[in-house]
């Protein structure tokens, strides 16, 4: 019976050793594994410092091109107030034109009428002219 108690501490022990063994196995992959995170995160944080700078750089950038994009918008304001004034002169003088095609278009409708008064007396007159010379003639 001692036999097998001892032959169970045996086996015990040798259980144990290679439980020891592969923890050891383990602990050393765990530590590898731990040793190349550690190594990506410096990779990642040397990454992040670069783009940190240029995304810095890039602000600057366009907050430059912002400032630069207002002067020139407020020195176009000028342009677009010009071109306001322009267009509403324009407006001003389409108005006149108007006024003035209407006063020619009144103005010849009264001087159609007299024209066409004129033309009838000067019918009238020829058609006079031409009976006073046929009743000469006839007299004659």
């Amino acid at each position: 019976m001692i036999i097998i108690l001892y032959l169970a501490v045996a086996v015990i022990a040798i259980a144990f050793a290679v439980l020891v063994y592969f923890l050891s196995q383990t602990l050393s992959a765990a530590q590898k594994t731990m040793e190349d995170v550690a190594s990506t995160l410096e990779d990642v944080q040397e990454q992040m410092k670069g783009l940190t700078e240029e995304t810095t750089e890039l602000l600057h950038r366009t907050n430059g091109l912002a400032v630069d994009l207002q002067k020139k918008s407020n020195s176009l304001n000028s342009v677009f107030d010009a071109v306001e004034g322009f267009g509403q002169s324009l407006g001003t003088i389409n108005t006149s034109v108007k006024r003035v095609s209407a006063s020619i278009e009144n103005k010849g409708m009264e001087q159609s009428d007299k024209v066409a008064r004129t033309v009838q007396w000067g019918r009238a007159a020829i058609d006079l002219f031409n009976r006073w010379q046929n009743a000469r003639k006839t007299n004659q």
